[in-house]
């Protein structure tokens, strides 16, 4: 069965980084676009970035010149860089994947979340 795990979260200070992973695993014959979404207590949850299967990338404008996605085919793994690390940016971050299970229709799976917390 096809499942999205995500790890790196953790505690940093600000201005600090932090790399995600969110590893696909199962029968998957493609993955169409795999995303970052983050929810941050009382508010919704929100698209941080966005990678599609030629690479083509989308991110928040709050996170842009500070955030990159990016994805490693071979291992089903996307990653997302995290720089210069404000205290609003603590959230629970969720990886999100549009992806095409053998056997079966195209659909969003999402992992279970990991937290990060940017405080000093």
């Amino acid at each position: 069965q096809v499942q999205l795990v995500e790890s790196g979260g953790g505690l940093v200070q600000p201005g600090g980084s932090l790399r995600l992973s969110c590893a696909a695993s199962g029968n998957i014959v493609a993955i169409i676009v795999m995303r970052w979404y983050r929810q941050a207590p009382g508010k919704r949850r929100e698209l941080v970035a966005a990678i599609t299967s030629t690479d083509f990338t989308n991110y928040a404008d709050s996170v842009k010149g500070r955030f990159t996605i990016s994805r490693d085919n071979a291992e089903k793994t996307a990653y997302l860089q995290m720089n210069s690390l404000k205290p609003e940016d603590t959230a629970v971050y969720y990886c999100n994947g549009h992806l095409v299970p053998y056997g079966g229709n195209d659909r969003d799976y999402w992992g279970q979340g990991t937290q990060v917390t940017v405080s000093s």
